[in-house]
């Protein structure tokens, strides 16, 4: 974590400096909340060239748009720094049992790399996810670039190109039909899958996706661009983009002192940190937003649960600050000899 001054504590500490992160941040810094976010600095769309798909900023490069967000988050009074988040754990008593966190009562503990702690009444997560890729040689340097998994994020960009889609999951057939609205070129390459049902047999010849099969072995890159795909027993298909369902995990392994675990999610596309609608976890006071939760949310998506997180997070504080309010005020008109 950078040598910024913090406090020792905060309303809510936000972990993770995505458009999740950040535009809760934003909503709760609004609310007068006092928000310190902690960002790892490794955003997943890092090596891609724009941001698609998002409302009034479509192409805008991702590290302009985190800049931006932050720059909005301490417009607001949020403190935003770099870190790596390494424990969370509860501090004293029950989250919304009333008491003021004297002592640690009903606080959460945070703890980063550098051994710095600070305590926090609410956490929000969106630490977002890492994309696990097929071992191919070649694949990884290509990610984000010519190399793609979302077809709404980068389709329009790879329009009417020859395009591969390389088998790697249970979503694959899936992701070659989707892709087929983009470019009549398709090629599936089964990878190591197994071989389509009858049924998909008959869906990929009616729309004209060519099936190649043989584990692919490597990329085949000239000038810097992707020219094909070479399979193990040598033979090349050229292409000009390749789509892969990567398997996503969650960036959560620092849940597990609350007891908090990521799940295999539903799809089979990986693990993620199941939550009530709206971003609540199983463990009160905690909340996620963003591709922790919801793999497959793009920027906008994952921006809105953010925010609608942190409006719920808010909520939440304004009922607990309001029965301590009361309590207090009942305190206040016993009789000097009641209170004794």
């Amino acid at each position: 974590m950078v040598t910024e001054q913090l406090m020792t504590s905060y309303d809510v500490v936000v972990i993770g400096g995505g458009a999740a992160g950040l535009s809760g941040a934003l909503t709760l810094a609004r609310a007068r909340r006092s928000v310190l976010v902690i960002d790892g600095g490794a955003p997943r769309n890092a090596p891609a060239e724009g941001v698609h798909g998002l409302l009034a900023l479509d192409g805008i490069p991702p590290a302009e748009l985190l800049e931006r967000g932050r720059a909005d988050a301490r417009r607001y009074g949020a403190h935003v720094v770099t870190g790596e988040v390494t424990d969370a754990k509860r501090v004293g008593g029950d989250v919304g049992s009333g008491h003021d966190g004297d002592g640690g009562d009903g606080w959460f503990e945070v703890t980063t790399a550098d051994g710095r702690t600070v305590r926090a009444r609410r956490l929000l997560v969106a630490t977002g996810l890492t994309d696990e890729l097929p071992d191919v040689a070649g694949l990884r340097d290509r990610w984000g670039r010519d190399v793609l998994h979302c077809p709404y994020c980068h389709g329009w960009e790879v329009r009417d190109q020859a395009i591969g889609v390389l088998a790697s999951g249970p979503m694959a057939m899936h992701q070659v039909l989707l892709l087929r609205q983009w470019s009549d070129d398709i090629t599936f390459f089964l990878h190591t899958n197994p071989e389509p049902s009858d049924e998909e047999a008959e869906q990929l010849a009616a729309r004209g996706i060519r099936v190649v099969r043989g584990e692919v072995a490597a990329l085949e890159v000239a000038d810097d661009r992707l020219t094909g795909l070479r399979l193990a027993d040598g033979t090349v298909v050229e292409r000009q983009a390749l789509v892969v369902g990567p398997r996503m995990a969650a960036r959560a392994d620092f849940l597990a002192g609350l007891g908090l675990r990521p799940a295999e999610h539903p799809a089979g596309i990986g693990v993620y940190v199941p939550t009530e609608a709206g971003g609540r976890t199983e463990v009160p006071g905690v909340w996620a937003a963003g591709n922790v939760i919801d793999p497959a949310a793009q920027v906008g998506a994952a921006a809105a649960a953010g925010a609608g997180a942190a409006v719920q997070i808010n909520a939440e504080l304004v009922a607990e600050d309001t029965g301590r309010a009361v309590a207090e005020h009942r305190a206040a008109l016993q009789p000097a000899h009641a209170r004794r």
